[in-house]
């Protein structure tokens, strides 16, 4: 991650931090500051001289960002852990919500199957819904993200950047199975987790409220649910050695993996890979599919259910038949898990129009 904040701090922060906290400002010249604000970095009494103290050392030796006099410029240098952390805040915020939105529409008009509208199951406003409970989640995910990221800025992971830093050019391939295998199996645990009904219904329900869920579902969590299962990608480069730019490449394809198991678009019907198909099921039937990436730990565990062999067929995922046997199962699982079934369905508003 720091080689996207001296991206960003070169082509944006830069300039606002030395526009809104000039070095002759005395904004943090309050006592209260003097304390705290700079404990990180130097005392406040060293604030005007920190932007000569500070050096420029790129983030990686393949790609530099060379700063402008602008970074020079601000009480807040580049190396103050306050800036970090709330450069990094809204990194987090703003890539967050640009990855889901390119990757979910993306997929909503190229790969969903718009017959999904009329499932006896889909919500009424439901792309709406989900837009809005992911909005609404991904700034406060961010809240709790941002310190795993800050922590990696300041050199307290195991990320390194050259090959030679690492334990050998075999790592830069072993650590992507090694990152999935590692993340899929706490995932597993963490999602099944949250199905305890002393949790759910608190905690996970609101990603279960789309029974049939469009690529808009993906990120639509509650926001301790989204943080909970994001964990583990954050702890993994603490306890593993991991390249950046290979960081950078895994966190943005978990977010398109995040899309492609919403997308409806059932082509892996594999008895390995946990896709669409598989977590299709999950939203169905609520008890089964746990896994992220693979189905090893469903299998394991008792919870995997193999998709049925209808929704690999264009004719009969969305034919009546399946649909029918869907809902008449999806109802009875709802009955055990939620007790009353809440949801405002598409297909009823439809009739109730009809009646009137």
């Amino acid at each position: 991650m720091d080689v996207v904040l001296e991206a960003f701090d070169r082509y944006l922060f830069d300039y606002l931090y030395a526009t809104f906290l000039p070095t002759n400002s005395n904004i943090f010249n309050h006592d209260v500051f003097k304390d705290v604000a700079w404990s990180a970095n130097a005392t406040t009494s060293s604030m005007a001289e920190a932007p000569t103290n500070y050096h420029y050392q790129p983030a990686s030796q393949y790609l530099q960002f060379q700063p402008t006099d602008w970074a020079y410029q601000s009480q807040w240098p580049r190396d103050n852990a306050f800036r970090q952390l709330l450069s990094l805040y809204i990194i987090t915020s703003l890539f967050g919500a640009v990855v889901y939105f390119a990757c979910a529409t993306a997929s909503y008009f190229f790969v969903f199957d718009h017959a999904t509208f009329n499932h006896p199951k889909y919500l009424k406003n439901q792309v709406s819904l989900e837009i809005r409970q992911a909005l609404t989640s991904l700034p406060v995910i961010a809240i709790f993200t941002v310190p795993f990221f800050l922590a990696e800025v300041r050199g307290y992971s195991k990320m390194y950047d050259a090959t030679s830093e690492g334990p050998g050019w075999w790592y830069n391939i072993l650590q992507f199975p090694l990152f999935i295998a590692f993340t899929d199996f706490c995932i597993y645990f963490i999602h099944r987790g949250l199905h305890h009904p002393l949790i759910y219904k608190r905690l996970h329900k609101p990603h279960h409220r789309w029974i049939m869920p469009t690529p808009f579902a993906s990120h639509a969590f509650h926001p301790l649910d989204g943080y909970a299962q994001s964990v583990p990608y954050h702890v993994f480069p603490f306890l593993f050695p991991l390249q950046k730019f290979a960081y950078v490449l895994l966190f943005v394809w978990i977010n398109i993996w995040t899309v492609l198991i919403h997308d409806g678009e059932y082509v892996a019907n594999s008895p390995i890979i946990n896709g669409a198909a598989c977590h299709t099921m999950h939203h169905l039937y609520f008890n089964y599919n746990y896994g992220q990436f693979t189905t090893l730990w469903d299998r394991l565990g008792g919870s995997y259910r193999r998709p049925n062999e209808e929704l690999f067929t264009k004719e009969t995922k969305m034919g009546k038949e399946e649909w029918e046997r869907q809902t008449k199962e999806m109802e009875t699982v709802v009955k055990e898990v939620e007790g009353d079934d809440d949801r405002t369905y598409l297909p009823d508003e439809k009739e109730s129009k009809k009646v009137r």
